[in-house]
């Protein structure tokens, strides 16, 4: 069983700046990609970032220029450094992998609220 760890959500205010981190200690041995999706109040779960192993990224269009993405391979860590934040990027954040040879696995989920 795949667990993965999210922390560095919160409140902060608009202009203000997050950090999320995401890892899968101990679980597996490699992973394919893993990326960072979020759900705001009402609405469906959309792409944020995502990253390969190989450093490969895309972003939605909504957060380019404002996040960046980072990842550590032999942790199984992923970051999302989220700069410039707006009361838009109001939304439970969830992290997401897909292991080497293995189904895709979701966080439980870290709340990030910007306020105006």
């Amino acid at each position: 069983q795949v667990q993965l760890v999210e922390s560095g959500g919160g409140l902060v205010q608009a202009g203000g700046s997050l950090r999320l981190s995401c890892s899968a200690p101990g679980s597996i041995l490699g992973f394919n990609a893993m990326g960072w999706y979020r759900q705001p109040p009402g609405k469906q779960r959309e792409l944020v970032a995502r990253i390969t192993s190989g450093g490969s990224t895309n972003y939605a269009d909504s957060v380019k220029g404002r996040f960046a993405i980072t990842r550590d391979n032999a942790k199984i860590a992923v970051y999302l450094q989220m700069n410039s934040l707006k009361p838009d990027d109001t939304a439970v954040y969830y992290c997401h992998i897909t292991p080497w040879g293995s189904r895709d696995y979701w966080g439980q989920g870290t709340q990030v609220t910007v306020s105006s």
